[in-house]
Order: structure tokens, then C-alpha cells, then sequence
């Protein structure tokens, strides 16, 4: 047999093609995708959740409540996030960020059509106006059901002040060596104040320094405390009877910060503000700030001193009004200095630090089990 022959009898089958086009399956004999360990897991929660509520529908049924009806005896198990199920970082961001965007819609588009329905917005809320309710609070002084509060005020140790029958006088001293931003602290406090005087008390005793200023006729003392070369304490004493009162100082700005010149400050006697004072010991500690200050202001020198209250930290700022040229509107120019204020105790009489008698003395909240919403000023 010939080598032509043979080579007939085989088939020669086809080579497979090597061009691209070639090598392709049909789109109806693609294979299916393979499930990845995410789908799994997801598809493993929906499983459980529908499982659990088919659970619960059947207990409900059996109990003989209609699946409208609330179950007092339902257990309420927390939702699950099925976003918490995703593990790559990058899909789980994208994800929540899609949610986001979507109740941003959702929250713009219940707001216009509250605008358009006339519904009022809800309130916010905030530490302040969720604060609880004290036995001591008063609403309004000059209610029919606050014939004692009335009372006390008119019989307390500021009276007499409240009565314009002094004027008042303020003496305010530190340590032998203070550093400069005590000194700043308190020049800035003389500015403020009209009719004060500084002193060094050096190393005399405040009991002594209060015998002396009664002798002198001073109606207040304010002694300034200094630690890590910065003011840190302001001690509040009245005389001749008392209280005494101790304040704790924070953020404190001085002109430089605010970039302000001491010489904006004029001599004119200030108007004085006292601001959300609310309880029995608020209007005590309002009272004793406001008898600094002289009863009668100079409205010419257009300055306000502001003690605002707000949860327990008394913000003190200084400004200087201005009105336009039509007197129908008013700018506020801030003169400086800026601190806060917060009330360490409140002793009766004279300053004693070994036998005084406390009226109210800050606790430590962390070791009492009191609220954050709890006030005291």
C-alpha cells in the first residue's frame, strides 16, 4: 500500500484554533459564578432572621394573638446591621456611605414638606433644657407662691446693697511674688470694677486681711490664686458678715489673646448682666456677683459686664455696645478679658479654712451617683 493511500484512510482532525474569537464559549454555556464566603454569610442571616420570625409567629398563633396585636411577653432582639457582615473594607465604607446619603434625602425631603404642611420643627434639646428638676428652682421671683424666697432676699447679707444704701468698695489681693499673668488677671479685674484697689498680702493671714478691710470700710474681697504660674482660683468674701465663696478659673484670655488694648477699657461705672441664675443658691451667688458692681451704671460709656450661667460654669465677657446712625440697631464689640467660672463651695460668714460651716461644697460626680442633667446653680 502506498503512503497516499494510508494517508486518505485517516482523518486528519481539525486543529484548534489559536485566534481570539475562536477559543469562546457560546453565552448559554457560560458557567455559573462561583459563591464567595460573603455570600454565604449573607444569605446565612437572612436564613436565621426568617427562621426566627417564622419561630415567633408560630408562639404568637399558639398563644392565640393575632399578628396584629402587641405580645407583652415578646422578647425584642436587636436589629441586625447586614452591613456588620461584610468584611472587605472598601465595599463595607461604600455601603454605609450609600446609606448616608440615602437619609440625607430622605431627612431634606420630610423637612420641605413639613415647610410647605406649616408643621413646626421638633424642638432640640440639650443638656440644659433636659436638666432635672430641683426643689429649689424659681421660676419667678415675683410669683404669689414665692412669699419665702422673698423673704430671704430681703433679709440675706446683700440686702443693704440691693437697698442702695453703701456703695460698694473692692479690695482685691494675691501672694507676695505673683507671676504676670496673675498680675494681668487682676489689673484687668480693678479696670472692671469701679472703685477697687490691689494689695500684697504678702504672708498675712486672710483672717487678718479681712479684720483690716473691715476696719477700711471694704465691702468685698477677692483674693486671686495662682498655680503653674497662671490664676486658678478666685476667692469671693463680703463683709462684714459673709459669705464667702470659691470659684475655680478656667480659659482665661487676656488682652493680648484677643488682641485688645487695656486703654478700650474707659472708667466709666459698667451695666451688669447676670444670666440664668435659677435656684436658691444661683440667686445667692448672682446676688454676691452683682454687689460688686456700683447700683448706679454710667449708660455713657455704653460698656456690659455679663455673668451668663450654663451648667454650672459662669462665663464672664465684657463688651462694649454701639448703635448705628438710626438708634434701631446694636453691635457688640468684645473688650476683654474672657473666663469661666465654676463654684468649688459657698461658706457661711467669713472665710475660716479650718472651723467653717459649709452651706454647699462641690462633690466628685464620678464616686456619687448623681446625673449629668443635674444643676445646682
Amino acid at each position: 500500500m502506498s503512503s497516499d493511500d494510508s494517508d486518505s484512510d485517516v482523518k486528519m482532525e481539525p486543529k484548534p484554533s489559536t485566534s481570539k474569537t475562536g477559543g469562546k464559549k457560546k453565552d448559554g454555556e457560560r458557567k455559573p459564578k462561583r459563591k464567595r464566603i460573603q455570600d454565604y454569610l449573607d444569605e446565612k442571616a437572612a436564613r436565621e432572621v426568617a427562621e426566627r420570625a417564622e419561630e415567633m409567629l408560630r408562639l404568637r398563633r399558639k398563644r392565640g394573638i393575632a399578628d396584629d396585636e402587641d405580645d407583652p411577653q415578646e422578647t425584642i432582639f436587636p436589629m441586625i446591621n447586614p452591613i456588620n457582615f461584610v468584611k472587605n473594607k472598601e465595599i463595607r465604607h461604600k455601603r454605609f456611605k450609600r446609606l448616608q446619603t440615602m437619609k440625607r434625602k430622605e431627612e431634606k425631603e420630610n423637612k420641605k414638606t413639613r415647610k410647605l404642611e406649616g408643621i413646626p420643627s421638633a424642638p432640640t434639646h440639650t443638656l440644659e433644657t433636659l436638666r432635672e428638676k430641683d426643689a429649689t428652682m424659681v421660676t419667678s421671683i415675683e410669683a404669689e407662691d414665692q412669699e419665702e424666697v422673698m423673704n430671704d432676699l430681703a433679709n440675706d447679707e446683700f440686702c443693704e446693697y440691693y437697698k442702695k444704701s453703701y456703695k460698694p468698695r473692692v479690695m482685691i489681693t494675691f501672694n507676695a511674688t505673683p507671676h504676670n499673668a496673675t498680675r494681668e488677671f487682676a489689673s484687668l479685674l480693678r479696670r472692671i470694677i469701679p472703685n477697687t484697689s490691689t494689695f500684697r498680702r504678702n504672708k498675712t493671714q486672710l483672717k487678718r486681711v479681712c479684720q483690716s478691710a473691715i476696719r477700711e470700710n471694704f465691702t468685698d474681697i477677692l483674693v486671686v490664686n495662682e498655680n503653674k504660674k497662671k490664676p486658678e482660683g478666685l476667692l469671693l468674701i463680703h463683709l462684714p458678715e459673709g459669705p464667702t465663696a470659691h470659684f475655680k478659673i478656667s480659659n482665661f484670655k487676656g488682652m493680648k489673646d484677643l488682641k485688645r488694648k487695656d486703654t478700650d477699657i474707659t472708667l466709666h461705672r459698667p451695666e451688669v448682666i447676670l444670666n440664668n441664675f435659677t435656684t436658691r443658691l444661683g440667686l445667692t451667688i448672682g446676688r454676691m456677683l452683682g454687689a460688686l458692681f456700683h447700683y448706679d451704671p454710667e449708660f455713657r460709656g455704653r460698656r456690659a459686664v455679663t455673668f451668663h450661667n450654663q451648667r454650672d460654669y459662669i462665663f464672664f465677657r465684657h463688651h462694649l455696645y454701639e448703635f448705628d446712625k438710626n438708634g434701631k440697631r446694636v453691635k457688640l464689640r468684645e473688650l476683654g478679658p474672657r473666663f469661666t467660672l465654676k463654684l468649688r463651695s459657698l461658706q457661711v460668714g467669713l472665710f475660716d479654712g479650718k472651723c467653717g460651716d459649709y452651706e454647699w461644697m462641690i462633690t466628685n460626680k464620678r464616686h456619687q451617683l448623681e446625673g449629668r442633667r443635674r444643676f445646682f446653680l
